[in-house]
């Protein structure tokens, strides 16, 4: 998961901020942010992109708390977080099958 290429850590720094600049502008559009959802491939399975995106995210009172994001917890919010952070796993294939089923029978 972790590279030592500074390629590699400038991407994950820009997903990281671009994904944060997205979640500002919602919360800005919904008049503030309850909850935060990781989910899918990068939101289930990188601990190090999610710290990234909370912790530029901190203004609106997202605190993540660490050994649960290490762990992949369900919640990774800190206990003083005034914004939920949830890890919600997903299966992606079988939308994608489902979708495509859909299509199919159209």
């Amino acid at each position: 998961e972790a590279s030592d290429d500074p390629h590699a850590r400038e991407a994950v720094e820009l997903f990281a901020f671009r994904a944060a600049r997205e979640a500002a502008a919602l919360a800005n559009t919904l008049g503030g942010l309850e909850c935060l959802v990781f989910t899918a491939g990068i939101g289930e399975r990188s601990a190090p992109v999610r710290k990234a995106i909370c912790e530029r995210l901190d203004w609106l009172g997202v605190a993540i708390d660490e050994p649960s994001n290490a762990a992949h917890a369900e919640i990774i919010s800190r206990p003083d977080s005034k914004v939920e952070i949830r890890v919600v796993p997903t299966d992606e294939e079988s939308i994608i099958a489902r979708h495509t089923r859909m299509q199919g029978n159209a």
